[in-house]
């Protein structure tokens, strides 16, 4: 049947949960020649179904069946006769609480099922995870901060899918400080600062605000909400807050205001560590369909340190230049993306580094890398390995592959090297004598 096939696309697509409550409750009420009726159990049902599934419920049966164009919804399979419409008043029930979530557009793929964790945002993503399940272990108020592309944005859409999937009745207000700041001014203007005030005071469960560090001398914004904010923690609700700054050195913003967002829990997203953005470079690889070979991945690994966009950035460059080539992927053309992305050519990395030490104490690479235990090589290779550890973002593990040695080793050998710096001036300045010729390479 062309309604059963369509359901088992759209159990694909969706998660588990999501599927269970909207779309497996929907029947087939009739079927004409190029429309389907689709029988709600009531109205909020149906009118929750239209405003957040129809689309891709339409999609699915023109899969199936192109000739199926038209859905309509209807009640209790009442068939074409008395449909409801996308726009039809939605009537509320006594469980169904007053007023409606207001959300900006989610990015589909900014779940949490997609954020990668690491050691550089694990507790912010515990946090979130936690408040969207209506956990109270860290507060009504989460505060993330972080400089731009590090998983904010990722965070809080993730926030908002989770509740809008799990609670659905739940009334999430998700803005940027901008969007609420232009919201509070029209209202203003048009003498309805009390629907205003009711729609945020009132009819709000959940407060997701974006950026409320460009509330940079906007007083009476910072004000409203301000009192916003006292009021929702007062009545136990949630609200979380993300900014570039921690609240202490946010400038041009009201002290009781910075201390009312501190209240609850802060924390900060740092960059992700080498091995992170690796699993992200893989992860943004799969997801465009690219064949990435391992020194492809370490060097963008090495190469993009800090924005994450600007991983996904490089992947969509290679993939089209690639796309030129024939799908031929190679470290030049990684370069060369790398290049006009971040504005670096060249990057240090163990090899590198090998090499230079190779050219600086007149040794081969092969020497360098032997099992010998002459003092003549052994120096070298322990000053190598111990500015790897300081230049690059490598493993121990990794840095001793370089070298044909554990990861044992390469801790022994930072010690000895930072040992004898401390000790003998000769070898210390040895040492940063070289540390600033790899800086100028």
């Amino acid at each position: 049947m062309v309604w059963q096939k369509a359901k088992k696309r759209l159990q694909e697509e969706l998660s588990e949960s999501v599927y269970s409550l909207w779309i497996e409750p929907l029947e087939c009420a009739s079927l004409q020649e190029n429309a389907i009726h689709l029988a709600c159990p009531d109205r909020f049902f149906s009118a929750y179904i239209s405003r957040n599934y129809l689309e891709m419920i339409q999609a699915k049966l023109a899969e199936v069946d192109p000739q199926r164009r038209q859905v309509t919804l209807c009640l209790d399979r009442q068939g074409p006769s008395r449909p409801v419409e996308k726009k039809s008043t939605q009537l509320r029930l006594p469980h169904v609480p007053k007023g409606t979530s207001s959300v900006r557009a989610l990015h589909p793929r900014y779940t949490f099922d997609e954020f990668m964790v690491g050691e550089s945002n694990i507790l912010a993503q515990s946090a979130c995870r936690s408040l969207s399940m209506a956990d109270d272990s860290i507060g009504p108020c989460l505060y993330i901060n972080s400089s731009t592309g590090l998983g904010k944005s990722h965070l809080t859409h993730a926030v908002a899918h989770q509740i809008l999937a799990e609670s659905p009745m739940t009334r999430l207000h998700y803005v940027t400080a901008q969007q609420f700041s232009y919201e509070m001014v029209n209202s203003i203007k048009a003498n309805a600062m009390d629907d205003f005030k009711e729609k945020y005071h009132q009819h709000c469960d959940i407060l997701l605000v974006e950026d409320v560090h460009s509330l940079t001398g906007k007083k009476k914004t910072q004000e409203e909400l301000n009192e916003l904010l006292d009021s929702l923690i007062k009545c136990g609700r949630r609200v979380v807050f993300t900014a570039n700054k921690p609240p202490r050195d946010l400038e041009g913003i009201d002290h009781e205001f910075r201390s009312r967002m501190a209240a609850g829990l802060v924390t900060a997203i740092q960059p992700p560590d080498i091995s992170t953005r690796a699993r992200i470079v893989e992860k943004k690889a799969f997801q465009h369909n690219l064949e990435l070979a391992e020194e492809h991945v370490d060097y963008l690994t090495q190469h993009i340190k800090g924005d994450v966009r600007q991983i996904e950035s490089a992947i969509v460059g290679i993939r089209a230049k690639a796309q030129l080539r024939e799908g031929v992927v190679d470290l030049a053309l990684v370069e060369d993306i790398v290049a006009s992305i971040v504005g670096l050519k060249n990057c240090l990395s163990p090899a590198m580094i090998r090499e230079f030490i190779c050219k600086q104490y007149n040794l081969s690479c092969d020497e360098l890398q032997s099992r010998s235990r002459k003092r003549t090589l052994t120096f070298p290779r322990q000053v190598a390995m111990y500015l790897c550890r300081k230049h690059t973002d490598n493993s121990l593990a990794a840095i001793g592959k370089e070298f044909n040695r554990d990861h044992s080793t390469v801790l022994h050998s930072i010690k000895v090297v930072t040992g004898l710096s401390n000790r003998n001036i000769s070898v210390g300045e040895q040492v940063n004598l070289l540390s600033r010729k790899l800086k100028n390479l």
